[in-house]
């Protein structure tokens, strides 16, 4: 009875850490990471994120006014880097695929919505800034039919010089929960089934693209 109890108060601690902020950014961080496309701004979470480190500086300050004891304060500040890294790494890696796929991302509404009000600012002007260097060196020597940053000639029907994401691409990722086929997409009922809870799986990113996006999978 008791191991049942302890191993009952363990789940709970376990699943109060695993919620935290810190822990939540720590995942959004290496979903962002893993993912092929970039995914929804974690708009809230980051709001937050960036109060708890305002704050968090604001005490650093009072301890060291207040002579606090140096070891405390040292672990303070080991905990206050410790969650800028996962802030700059986080919004560092979406920086990184809004330049990867830039021209992809402002032309799809998809995409573009998943981006923070700065995120977008970014975009454009790095698309603004690439179309007229483009412009200055290399598209005004070339012949009128070849000089779209989009398109290999006028000719071309689709923007066939715009890389997408490769939404085929294998991943590993890990269920949060049992997940029958009812929780992927329809079209790919016949390549995945089910994913048991917890257990890593090598899989095709597209297929597990919609449990992401409820949050019911993570990424490895």
């Amino acid at each position: 009875m008791a191991t049942e109890e302890s191993a009952s108060v363990m789940d709970d601690y376990e699943m109060l850490i695993s919620t935290t902020d810190v822990e939540l950014l720590k995942r959004a961080w290496r979903n962002e990471k893993a993912a092929p496309e970039i995914l929804q701004f974690e708009s809230s979470l980051v709001q937050r994120i960036k109060e708890q480190i305002e704050l968090a500086e604001q005490n650093e300050e009072i301890f060291e006014a207040n002579n606090i004891e140096p070891l405390t304060v040292s672990l303070y500040q080991m905990d206050l880097d410790r969650t800028q890294f996962l802030l700059r790494s986080y919004l560092r890696v979406r920086l990184q695929k809004i330049e990867k796929y830039l021209f992809y991302v402002l032309k799809t509404d998809e995409y573009l919505n998943r981006l923070s009000k700065q995120e977008q600012m970014f975009a454009r002007r790095c698309t603004d800034d690439l179309g007229s260097h483009l412009d200055e060196t290399v598209l005004a020597k070339l012949p009128d039919n070849y000089r779209s940053i989009l398109k290999q000639s006028i000719t071309s029907e689709e923007d066939d010089m715009v890389p997408a994401p490769r939404l085929d691409t294998f991943v590993i990722c890990k269920a949060k929960q049992y997940l029958s086929g009812l929780d992927f997409e329809p079209e790919y009922s016949m390549e995945i089934t089910e994913m048991e809870r917890d257990l890593l799986t090598f899989v095709c990113y597209k297929f597990v693209k919609k449990p992401l996006e409820n949050g019911k999978i993570d990424l490895v």
